[in-house]
């Protein structure tokens, strides 16, 4: 069965940082692209960034670029974000989306992945003071 597990949310002031992870079981993330979502009470979903499945190019939207980092460990299939300089508009349940795409680019494959992805079942982010 395939199945993505992220884990690593939390209560964090602003200022502060988290580190989330996303787990694979039933299937190993080799040739897939990750892609982190997250969605904001009372808000659509986002798409914040990805990771391809091959060099590990990444794609950050402007909200988060230079704050947010992905990275991945295919050995532990496990994809990793870490969050700094967190806002209180970096509030949200965040999720993992993981679709095959052996592509070197994951850039423009959001919409894609939120379309056809396999998604994980969320881990609540709080900034708050």
């Amino acid at each position: 069965q395939v199945q993505l597990v992220e884990s690593g949310g939390g209560l964090v002031q602003p200022g502060g940082s988290l580190r989330l992870s996303c787990a694979a079981s039933g299937f190993t993330l080799d040739g897939y692209a990750i892609g982190w979502f997250r969605q904001a009470p009372g808000k659509g979903r986002e798409g914040v960034l990805c990771i391809s499945s091959s060099d590990s190019n990444t794609y950050y939207v402007d909200s988060v670029k230079g704050r947010f980092t992905v990275s991945r460990d295919n050995a532990k299939n496990t994809v990793y974000l870490q969050m700094n300089s967190l806002k209180p508009e970096d509030t949200a349940v965040y999720y993992c989306v993981a679709l095959y795409y052996t592509h070197r680019y994951c850039w423009g494959l959001l919409d894609k992945m939120a379309d056809f992805g396999s998604w994980g079942q969320g881990t609540q982010v709080t900034v708050s003071s």
